[in-house]
């Protein structure tokens, strides 16, 4: 290559080097100004809120490790108003509880929650605008944040099944067919939300983009990018995709950094991590941290950019 050549792919590489620095840097809490050749970024949540979780298994363990990092934030006045569980769950099967036993809409009722977090599977799922026009009616501020997840088994399920007998391997997939198989999960909801915040006039559902940021770490997983994680059954304890810590980890930084608007790097090693006694466990929280919040700054109805519209 000739030494003009060279020379310009080198600054050309130094470029992109900064680029990437500066497109991965957090911004400060409190800090809305646009990140450099980025969106201009909504103003930070610096209070806790009153939260109720609607979960099934790929949900439920986040309000506890959620905790312990708001709490390493200097926010510890969150209120956990409730929890209901149901596994593999639809919104409409948290709706459709039985009153005798329904403890999230007597507490939307009475405006207690300011925050509903809901873990969706597929569509159809009338739960979802339910929850919607009750929450709204009792408080008119209240956000909905709606946790789109990774594929079961790593399979689009409205269109695809698994043979009988058939086993998953998690190792065998691509980041490029990962993201052609979540496309049409991702693109069902992401409409759905636009539909409803249109209908109602303002932006009050918003999307915890946990199943993008899994992708992007089984991404780095391939490459060989992730500390301490060598493929990607690391991430899972099951064929259906059940979380290890840190997989639960990721998915909870992401729902920090769409709960309250800022960004989950810097913060300490989880206990969940810790335990684990990964010796590379600090560069890995660091990993965590840097991807949920590019996954959340980068998703269009995170919330997170200032100028997005319902």
């Amino acid at each position: 290559m000739p030494a003009r050549l060279r020379s310009a792919s080198r600054c050309a590489a130094a470029v992109c080097s900064l680029a990437l620095a500066a497109a991965t840097a957090p911004a400060p809490a409190g800090d809305a100004a646009p990140a450099k050749d980025g969106p201009k970024l909504a103003e930070p949540v610096t209070k806790g809120m009153r939260v109720f979780y609607c979960s099934h298994s790929f949900h439920v363990f986040m309000p506890a490790i959620l905790q312990e990092m708001l709490e390493a934030a200097g926010i510890k006045d969150q209120v956990k108003v409730g929890q209901s569980s149901i596994g593999g769950s639809k919104a409409i099967q948290h709706w459709n509880v039985p009153d005798e036993k329904n403890q999230v809409k007597p507490a939307l009722r009475e405006g207690k929650v300011d925050l509903l977090s809901l873990a969706v599977v597929h569509l159809p799922d009338e739960g979802l605008e339910n929850f919607t026009k009750l929450a709204l009616e009792h408080n008119p501020n209240i956000r909905i944040t709606v946790q789109e997840f990774w594929l079961r088994w790593d399979i689009f399920e409205p269109t695809t099944k698994l043979a009988k007998g058939e086993k998953v391997d998690h190792n065998a997939i691509t980041g490029e067919e990962l993201r052609k198989r979540h496309a049409p999960y991702f693109q069902g909801w992401d409409g759905l939300i636009r539909e409803l915040n249109k209908k109602y006039g303002k932006t009050v559902l918003f999307v915890v983009p946990a199943g993008q940021a899994v992708i992007a770490l089984r991404e780095k997983i391939i490459a060989g990018q992730a500390p301490g994680l060598k493929t990607q059954e690391d991430l899972f304890s099951d064929e259906l995709g059940h979380g290890k810590p840190p997989l639960e980890v990721l998915v909870s930084y992401c729902h920090f950094a769409v709960m309250y608007r800022r960004s989950p790097v810097g913060l300490p090693l989880p206990s969940s991590l810790a335990k684990m006694q990964n010796p590379d466990g600090e560069k890995l929280n660091r990993l965590l941290q840097e991807i949920a919040w590019q996954a959340a700054i980068q998703h269009p109805l995170s919330g997170l950019q200032a100028d997005a519209r319902p």
